[in-house]
């Protein structure tokens, strides 16, 4: 399947972009085979189990296997500092472990980067270890420099791969840390006080689930005071928010409902975030359970639209939401309310292409690496009158429409034998951003 009718549109694209962007939320990411490392802790398989924090070794073995089995990405937090400084230090040390720039905003901010007509301000707990791994645009400001890194474990396992009795679906990682700075957003003022020097064309916010590691108290306290500075950036600026896995639905339905999704533009979320999502707010499809391999469009489509139908500008004219990048292995939907965006089928387009050629570690596209994972045929909803949609290989984004929103569809050409999955979705999103157009009002 070709995606070059789409991706044609894009290349004039580059030449044009000249912004400058703001983030926050960073940290080193130690990647490591995630069998490998747990047998060398001396860790055996047994049933998998779902732990919201991990407490424990055995925990974090029960949440791996919990999550492989299914080839699902998930991230969670480990409380015992102790405990995790030894699994890190034996991570760091286990032959072919290696580091990356880690952190959602970060990861965007790094694949931005690439484009040298962009600028990037990164704020966040920026140790030297992560400094010496940013790219030359990235620029930190002296007050996120600190003199220890913040490490995030990435527990990597490939398609086909077993332990004991269980054989993961396809590939993909668990990720756990103890991260206090990011949870804490200790560098959110920092990041605020920067714009009026900085002056950004893009804000790229990040790292809200790390608030899972907080007291309740604490965690309430903070998102207040994070929305009081995100209130605080100029309207005139398009802000991003990038979600990731959590587990208290409270804070997904405080971030969602009450708090952080009026004041952004745009969302990155995965179909984990998605589920999690209406299932926190008892939205549609809240009872599902899980997904059954690859993720159903309709039930996707019905979610999505709820989200920019009860939360973004159609019916709340105080809400700035108004796009949503939803990204899984098979297929991406970018979905936009009418007006306010242009632009979308080059960058779904190109987020499709980056999360094939980034997996493979290839410039471009190579049709003896990747398959077709989404589906040909599909319906558009489950809860009205659906329409249905058959995939076209020659022009291969779909298209339809619902009551002022667009939807744009196009499939992944997923890697066979991926070289790394961590940061594809940051990669996806960033990718996206760069190509959509955010129309003025």
């Amino acid at each position: 399947m070709k995606l070059s009718n789409a991706g044609r549109r894009t290349s004039n694209k580059w030449e044009r972009v000249k912004q400058r962007n703001l983030r926050v939320n960073a940290c080193v990411d130690v990647i490591v085979s995630g069998v490998k490392l747990l047998q060398a802790l001396g860790l055996d398989p047994e049933d998998g189990k779902d732990h919201a924090i991990l407490n424990s070794r055995k925990d974090l073995k029960e949440a791996f296997i919990h999550f492989m089995q299914k080839g699902a990405a998930a991230e969670r937090f480990f409380s015992d500092a102790e405990t995790f400084d030894h699994i890190a230090q034996a991570a760091s040390e286990y032959p072919g472990a290696q580091l990356y720039v880690g952190g959602n905003a970060a990861l965007i901010g790094q694949k931005l980067a690439t484009n040298p007509n962009l600028k990037i301000l990164l704020c966040g707990p920026i140790g030297p270890k992560l400094h010496e791994l940013l790219d030359d645009n990235v620029i930190v400001p002296p007050e996120s420099m600190q003199e220890t890194d913040e490490f995030h474990l990435i527990l990597e396992y490939q398609a086909g791969e077993e332990w004991g009795k269980l054989r993961a679906p396809n590939a993909n990682r668990f990720i756990f840390s103890h991260d206090l700075s990011n949870g804490a957003m200790n560098m959110l003022e920092v990041f605020v006080s920067s714009l009026d020097e900085f002056q950004p064309d893009l804000v790229v916010l990040s790292g809200l689930h790390m608030m899972e590691g907080q007291s309740r108290e604490v965690r309430e306290k903070r998102l207040l005071e994070a929305v009081t500075s995100i209130s605080d950036i100029p309207t005139d600026i398009p802000i991003h928010l990038e979600l990731a896995s959590m587990t208290d639905q409270d804070l997904m339905s405080k971030i969602m409902n009450q708090q952080v999704f009026p004041l952004v533009n745009s969302v990155g979320l995965n179909e984990q975030e998605l589920l999690f999502l209406t299932q926190s707010a008892s939205g549609p499809h809240a009872s599902l359970g899980s997904w059954n391999g690859v993720p159903d469009v309709g039930i996707v489509s019905d979610i999505l639209f709820w989200i920019l139908k009860k939360h973004g500008r159609t019916m709340d004219k105080a809400s700035d939401l108004t796009r949503i990048h939803f990204h899984t292995l098979a297929y991406h939907i970018l979905v936009t309310v009418d007006g306010y965006w242009g632009n979308q089928i080059a960058a779904v387009a190109a987020g499709a292409r980056v999360a094939g050629t980034q997996a493979c570690a290839t410039e471009t596209i190579d049709t003896d690496r990747v398959f077709l994972k989404a589906p040909l045929e599909f319906v558009t909803s489950h809860t009205e009158a659906p329409s249905k949609i058959s995939l076209n290989p020659g022009d291969p984004v779909a298209q339809w429409h619902r009551e002022g929103i667009s939807f744009h569809f196009t499939p992944v050409l997923v890697c066979k034998d991926p070289i790394r999955t961590v940061g594809l979705g940051d990669a996806i999103s960033a990718e996206g951003l760069l190509y959509s157009e955010l129309y003025p009002q």
